[in-house]
């Protein structure tokens, strides 16, 4: 199953990855006051520090965002928890002012956003809504964007691969 994304059609695929350790950053905001600044912020703050943090796998950056499962849940409007932080290949001291995080082996839709990070909502429109409505998935209460060196928010190059975990 395949949409367009940025005048290219890219693949919905379901992978299934291993259990998954990050360290970064906990922010509890809607995307709205995330996308004001809050989010960028952190972001650099988090790479400037990325030293301090033991075990690191990559130099991806990554956003996990946990939502509540509740049936009105809005994230423009409700806060939920962001953690940005780096995949880590076991638990160590966690760095001050940082918080670390599990999440158990799981399977997943992976899809890759293309064009700027301000239409991201398309693509996410896209995996939420139609994916999940043809395919009969339904997804977890998380999911997670890779920020790699395709990362370039501004730029129509730009490239983020989405990971939504599924039931």
């Amino acid at each position: 199953m395949n949409a367009a994304n940025g005048g290219e059609l890219i693949e919905a695929k379901v992978i299934t990855l291993p259990l998954l350790h990050v360290v970064g950053y906990r922010i509890e905001a809607n995307v709205a006051e995330f996308e004001s600044g809050l989010g960028k912020d952190t972001y650099r703050l988090l790479v400037e520090r990325k030293a301090e943090i033991m075990n690191r796998k990559n130099e991806n950056v990554m956003l996990m965002q946990i939502y509540p499962m509740n049936d009105d849940f809005d994230p423009q409007v409700d806060r939920f928890t962001n953690l940005i932080c780096y995949e880590v290949s076991e638990q160590a001291d966690v760095p001050v002012d940082m918080t670390s995080h599990t999440v158990t082996e799981s399977k997943y839709v992976t899809y890759k956003h293309k064009g700027l990070e301000s239409e991201l909502s398309r693509s996410y429109g896209y995996v939420y809504g139609d994916w999940m409505s043809e395919t009969g998935n339904e997804p977890k209460d998380y999911d997670f964007e890779i920020w790699d060196e395709r990362y370039q928010p501004e730029s129509p190059d730009n490239e983020i691969d989405l990971y939504i975990a599924l039931k």
